[in-house]
């Protein structure tokens, strides 16, 4: 392993967002191109965009330096066109990197999968079940990045950026120890502006509901949408898939709209989700040419709910298909490789404004959320969950009582694809439990200055 691999390996990195793959196995192989993922489609997050602005240059660096590391032709930085301050300091700063270029991406949802980028920047179809490595291409997030460039200066990922939006009263994008608690977090931007209210861990349409303020934060926490427990989005995200089917017996009424715009249909994959919808809901026989595995290539976006005129869910069923077939040890036998995209795909794209108004956060758009570095409050305990990302847990190498300094590694990731981690606060660990560690400080905080 390389000098820099073992440095991004040593400081725990993983993707910043959604499944949280260790970033040190991406560039275990050669690619021809790396792209970073700048798009942050979802409505209210606001982290890669203003990283991108105010951190450029490290960006930059470490960019620089991994396409050095895998021999790639070049680095390409993707970004929305609505980020303005973010592509004006990126175009500032290129003419200092021959090797990096930018692409300029619309405002549509979601262009932040990693096969819809690959193709909008090099139009290259990613094959049915693939990675974009099967393209040539490695992708990463800005802040995947950033933490990449922290960890070539031998700094474990210990932080995390997230954007703090919806019900609070001071929207913020905060730079916060990882372990800290939601409701810490939230207590950070002024406190919630309503007495009943649910969390969203990441952006509105993938997010996950949070109840209990003392949900730790994660390497892969985007974002902390607070929304009243009675929206209309937390009461989607929040049906259960008993009560999904029976309403889509009653309601599906087989227009398409749901196949219309899944992306993944659009690139040319055989998935369409209105006839999963129909095997499942009817246990018919009459979509001869339509098979339960199809769900294999769903990526969850949850756009078909979105454009579903009853408000059905596709995308849940596409989950709870996969969980049971990996679980009955049926693979993903959907591997064909596209040769065009659907010849009216650039008229479906989902315009984010559009997606806003439909999930009903227009309330909140225009609420900036700047970006604070500093953790306002001094951090008393946190709570370090050993699994942070795809793959195996970390192994807890502290017991209770040993005393730990700030960015020192108290779980070890064992086997090719997991993750170390590290105390974001120092002071002494008070509990090691089969998936967290919990360390407390020793003092009123300062540790963390």
């Amino acid at each position: 392993m390389s000098d820099i691999l073992e440095k991004i390996r040593n400081a725990g990195v993983v993707g910043a967002g959604g499944a949280g793959f260790p970033t040190h196995v991406k560039f275990a192989r050669a690619c021809e191109y790396i792209l970073l993922n700048g798009a942050e489609c979802e409505p209210m997050l606001e982290v890669d965009q203003q990283i991108a602005s105010v951190h450029t240059k490290k960006l930059f660096g470490a960019m620089t330096a991994l396409v050095e590391l895998t021999g790639a032709k070049g680095g390409i930085f993707a970004l929305k066109e609505k980020y303005h301050d973010a592509i004006r300091n990126v175009e500032a700063a290129l003419p200092a990197f021959p090797k990096l270029c930018h692409h300029v991406l619309s405002n549509s949802y979601p262009a932040g999968d990693e096969h819809v980028l690959v193709y909008e920047v090099f139009k290259r179809i990613v094959p049915e079940g693939g990675i974009p490595l099967d393209v040539g291409v490695v992708v990463l997030n800005v802040e995947t990045l950033y933490n990449i460039a922290s960890a070539l200066e031998d700094r474990p990922v210990i932080e995390k950026y997230l954007t703090v939006a919806g019900e609070v009263k001071n929207p913020a994008t905060l730079k916060v120890p990882v372990g800290v608690s939601f409701g810490e977090v939230i207590e950070a931007c002024g406190g919630p502006t309503v007495k009943e209210w649910v969390a969203v861990d990441g952006g509105p349409m993938m997010g996950r509901l949070v109840f209990d303020p003392q949900e730790p934060v994660s390497k892969t926490t985007k974002g902390i949408l607070l929304l009243p427990r009675d929206h209309p989005l937390a009461i989607s995200k929040g049906r259960d898939m008993t009560e999904m089917m029976r309403l889509a017996k009653i309601a599906c009424c087989h227009c398409m709209l749901c196949t219309d715009v899944c992306p993944r249909y659009l690139l040319g994959h055989k998935l369409r989700p209105d006839k999963l919808m129909r095997l499942a809901a009817y246990n018919s026989t009459c979509e001869h040419d339509a098979a339960a595995t199809e769900a294999f290539l769903c990526c969850e976006c949850g756009l078909c709910e979105t454009a579903c005129i009853m408000g059905l869910q596709p995308w849940k069923l596409n989950k709870e298909l996969k969980v049971r077939m990996n679980a009955a040890g049926i693979k993903n036998p959907h591997h064909e490789r596209p040769e065009r995209v659907n010849p009216f795909r650039e008229y479906r794209l989902f315009p984010v404004t559009k997606l806003t108004h439909r999930l009903g956060l227009s309330k909140y758009i225009g609420k900036k959320a700047p970006l604070r570095e500093e953790f306002p409050s001094p951090v008393e305990k946190v709570v370090l969950k050993l699994k942070q990302h795809i793959g195996a847990p970390a192994e807890p190498i502290v017991a209770p009582g040993d005393v730990v300094e700030r960015g020192q590694m108290v779980a070890r990731g064992e086997g090719p694809v997991s993750a170390h981690v590290h105390s974001s606060i120092s002071g002494v660990v008070r509990a090691v439990e089969k998936d967290r560690i919990i360390v407390e400080a020793t003092t009123d905080g300062r540790e963390n200055e």
